[in-house]
Formats: C-alpha cells, sequence, structure tokens
C-alpha cells in the first residue's frame, strides 16, 4: 500500500510538472526515460532548447527539501542517460541542453493535490560531472 501511495504521489508531481513545462510552451519529448545508466523523469523541447528534468515530489511537513535529493551520484546519472537520450535521438543534437530540477510539495492523502511547485532551471552543470 504504502508503494502504491508514494507512486501515485510521484507520478501526480510529474504530470504537475509536465503541465507546468507546456503551459510555458515545452513540449514533451519523453517521460521516465530508462536506458541501463539511468532515468530521467521528463525531456522537454521548446525552440532550439532542450531541457532533461529530475521531479521530487515530496508530501507537506517533510522533512527535507526535494531539490536536496538530487545527490552528485543522481545528476551524474542524469548527464549519461541524457548523453545516451542524444545518442538516440539525433534530431535533438544541435540545440542547448539544461539540467533541471523540479520540487513539487502535495498533500499527504493517497489522492494528492498540488501545494506548491518550484521549478529551477539549469540546475547544475553537466560539466562538473
Amino acid at each position: 500500500m504504502i508503494n502504491s501511495v508514494k507512486k501515485t504521489r510521484g507520478e501526480f508531481g510529474e504530470t504537475a510538472v509536465c503541465d507546468y513545462l507546456t503551459q510555458r510552451g515545452f513540449e514533451i519529448a519523453a517521460r521516465n526515460y530508462r536506458k541501463r545508466v539511468g532515468e530521467i523523469d521528463i525531456i522537454a523541447v521548446s525552440g532550439e532548447e532542450i531541457a532533461f528534468v529530475e521531479v521530487k515530489t515530496r508530501k507537506f511537513n517533510s522533512m527535507t527539501e526535494g531539490a536536496d535529493s538530487v545527490t552528485y551520484e543522481k545528476r551524474r546519472k542524469i548527464v549519461k542517460t541524457a548523453y545516451a537520450f542524444l545518442n538516440d535521438n539525433p534530431q535533438f543534437c544541435n540545440i542547448n541542453a539544461r539540467f533541471d530540477v523540479a520540487q513539487v510539495v502535495v498533500t499527504t492523502d493517497e489522492f494528492p493535490q498540488l501545494l506548491q511547485l518550484d521549478y529551477f532551471e539549469d540546475a547544475f552543470n553537466p560539466a562538473l560531472m
């Protein structure tokens, strides 16, 4: 039961971020893109820019901030997975890439409601991975 509530909460947070991005002119190219090296929650494209987005959804009154849990190792895996995506999708290779983090806060019940969404563009530099 706990895992299904957590999964529902995570999916809700990702959907909220997809909505946020599409309202700002982005097209969602992929969700939950997985390769052997890692996973990226959302890949979104707008004009000459592609955003690789890590989403962290927390319940209200959580002890930690979602963005704080995007560790060096997690960032490294995101960058490797982004390279794999670009290798699989060469049409996106000649546009600017950025690595964003979205922090979503929701209610604590089984049917989450959005309380807050913080979006951090260029949250980390892939050259430092």
